[in-house]
């Protein structure tokens, strides 16, 4: 009994001791309940028939049919494939990017360009994708862009990059790239900067060069968070970036564009189908939770870094 009494007020003394980190914790728990674990009793309307007058308990249960309708969709199939290849394309080429510019930036001999370099390189995540499809139009489109003016200028025909089915899922890709990889590269700066500059010390004495440098020391010393990154990735995989396809897709790129969030906006939302809206929610988050398991089951059996 006096050990846990100790244990208890020893606990309080920390809690006083260390009172302003537990203050500025107070925001984002408070966040998170608000806006996260509160709406999950309201998550119980994709079972049921929502009506706003019946309110969330007094609505009628309906089962699985939300389901069911989104499933057997006509659209199901385009819009999964679609979802999937953005998301798979995102993280394909967004954390290789990440990682080669926080690689760059540690490796820079030049610390002010190096500065400069990341200070412009995180400006875009703070641009809305309204602006960034401002930016985009500037540079792509088809009348007077100025990537279809160097085209033109050496003979070509202009190219329709926003419109065109062949090329829009690119654009969408490597915008996204261009846009979130500088902040993206702060939590693989943060962990190079916590490897053991002895290792570099040690290489340097062998006479080992940049590449190999880079090779067998960085890479793997970050590989943890590497594997980290990714996993958190993959248990959003279902969300393709609904912001950045909303501005950018249109009629003619629909059979390339529509993603599950677009589908749900409209279908969902839209029509005032919330109980389908909240459905398709619970779809995404199961599938998530269930690659990252698996996922991560996977990177154990074949390595030391795992999520868990």
């Amino acid at each position: 009994m006096n050990i846990t009494v100790n244990k208890g007020r020893g606990t309080i003394r920390e809690i006083k001791r260390y009172r302003s980190v537990y203050i500025l914790l107070i925001i984002p728990l408070a966040f998170y309940i608000v806006f996260k674990y509160i709406p999950i009793w309201n998550g119980q309307i994709a079972f049921k028939d929502f009506m706003p007058m019946d309110g969330v308990t007094g609505s009628k249960w309906i089962g699985l049919t939300h389901f069911n309708t989104f499933i057997k969709s006509f659209y199901f199939g385009e819009l999964l494939r679609n979802t999937l290849f953005y998301s798979f394309g995102k993280l394909l080429v967004s954390v290789p990017a990440a990682i080669i510019l926080a690689v760059t930036l540690y490796e820079s001999l030049r610390r002010k360009l190096a500065k400069l370099v990341q200070t412009l390189a995180y400006l875009p995540h703070f641009l809305s994708w309204v602006i960034m499809y401002g930016i985009l139009l500037v540079l792509l489109a088809p009348g007077d862009g100025i990537i279809n003016d160097i085209i033109k200028l050496f003979g070509g025909e202009p190219v329709a990059f926003l419109t065109d089915t062949r090329t829009f899922p690119w654009i969408v890709i490597f915008s996204d790239a261009w846009k979130e990889m500088g902040w993206s590269a702060i939590i693989f700066i943060a962990a190079l900067l916590g490897i053991d500059p002895t290792l570099f010390e040690a290489a340097m004495v062998e006479g080992v060069n940049a590449p190999q440098r880079v090779w067998y020391i960085t890479l793997p010393s970050i590989r943890p968070v590497i594997v980290m990154v990714v996993l958190l990735r993959l248990g959003t995989i279902l969300d393709a970036g609904f912001n950045q396809m909303f501005m950018l897709y249109s009629i003619p790129v629909y059979s390339v564009a529509d993603i599950i969030d677009t589908w749900v906006y409209r279908q969902g939302l839209l029509e005032f189908q919330f109980g389908l809206a909240t459905a398709v929610g619970i779809f995404k988050g199961v599938i998530g939770l269930m690659l990252v398991i698996l996922s991560n089951w996977m990177v154990k059996k074949v390595s030391d870094s795992a999520l868990i």
